[in-house]
């Protein structure tokens, strides 16, 4: 890959998160990129002369200004919750996101690099690895999927109408690191998992859905593989993901244990009574949707960008089971390992209810 002639100006939209704390230090780290602005809500610390920081929300305030002068634009800012309220991830993320690929349009950025998702994906064969190609109709009973796949229609018209821009779709996998566990804890999991008991050693086997497979990599591997994107001249989705495929068998190996599977039926039943009564924030939808993600073909992103992940997928849930025993977090608002309030505050303030 051929580097930028001068330095770039990069603008990271949603720049605090799991991945996006991860992309700026990537793109700290080139001596290509000579200005960062990271764009969000919550003010994080500063960490290096290069990053500036506007607090900036997608869905009011005026991003063409901010964006002016820029060469890339990375747009990963996303709300997971509150999954009991879908008109407001629906206001955050696909009109906030159409904000932000309209804004990069009218400031005339020469690229837009996009956070699409796996998720994207319509369901897809058991084993056969699925390329680019695969259609991006999503799942309709999760918010997520929906919403990752409708952003993808728009992009096929905005590129249409401004071919100037070049645009790149990110497709990752379940993306882990030790500093995002607490907030994953938080997103996900709900206040009522108990860190201290993550320990498959406790258990004499480790109970598992039945047919479950899912793709993994290290937050700082896709972070990696957006600088390389950012920094490119290629176009188009990429699959990010690493090897080897998680499967139940896997996860035997992993944790050393014996598994016993179950059928994913009495897993989405008991979700779906946790969901009901506020005891956890995942809906039972996006577990619909995780049980039928395709297999990504990756060798797009390896051939084209010369992305190989440094970490491999049992590396990545490792290093977060670890963080999740430890509650460990990250120096960013998001990423904090511990938010006023804790736990206490998770309930009473309505688990899938706030963003």
């Amino acid at each position: 890959m051929k580097a930028p002639e001068s330095p770039q100006r990069v603008v990271v939209v949603g720049a605090t998160g799991n991945i996006g704390t991860s992309v700026v230090d990537a793109l700290d780290r080139d001596p290509a990129v000579g200005t960062i602005i990271t764009l969000s809500r919550r003010e994080p610390p500063v960490t290096s002369a290069k990053v500036r920081w506007e607090r900036t929300d997608v869905t009011e305030d005026d991003l063409v200004a901010r964006f002016a002068s820029a060469d890339v634009v990375i747009h990963l800012a996303w709300l997971f919750q509150p999954t009991h309220d879908p008109i407001t991830t629906w206001r955050n993320n696909v009109l906030g996101s159409i904000r932000v690929f309209d804004a990069v349009a009218t400031a005339g950025v020469p690229s837009l690099v996009h956070a699409s998702s796996i998720a994207a994906y319509s369901p897809g064969p058991d084993a056969q690895p699925v390329d680019e190609s695969w259609p991006t109709h999503g799942w309709p009973a999760a918010a997520y999927s929906t919403e990752k796949a409708y952003l993808e229609r728009y992009l096929d018209a905005f590129e249409r109408q401004h071919q100037d821009t070049r645009v790149v779709r990110m497709r990752t996998a379940f993306c882990f690191k030790p500093e995002s566990a607490s907030q994953q804890r938080r997103l996900f999991l709900g206040p009522m998992l108990i860190n201290r008991l993550v320990r498959p050693d406790l258990l004499p086997a480790l109970p598992a859905p039945g047919g479950m497979r899912f793709q993994a990599v290290h937050s700082n591997d896709v972070g990696e593989a957006y600088r390389l994107a950012a920094l490119s001249t290629s176009a188009g989705a990429f699959n990010i993901a690493a090897d080897p495929l998680i499967d139940v068998g896997v996860l035997g190996e992993l944790f050393g244990k014996p598994t016993v599977g179950f059928p994913p039926r009495i897993a989405k039943s008991a979700l779906s009574a946790a969901w009901h009564l506020h005891l956890v924030p995942a809906s039972p939808g996006l577990f619909d949707a995780f049980l039928r993600l395709p297999v990504m073909d990756v060798s797009r992103a390896r051939d084209e960008l010369g992305w190989v992940p440094r970490h491999s997928s049992t590396d990545a849930v490792e290093g977060f089971l670890h963080g999740l025993r430890e509650a460990a977090g990250g120096g960013t608002p998001p990423l904090a390992p511990r938010v006023p309030g804790g736990r206490l505050h998770e309930l009473a303030t309505g688990v899938g209810q706030r963003p």
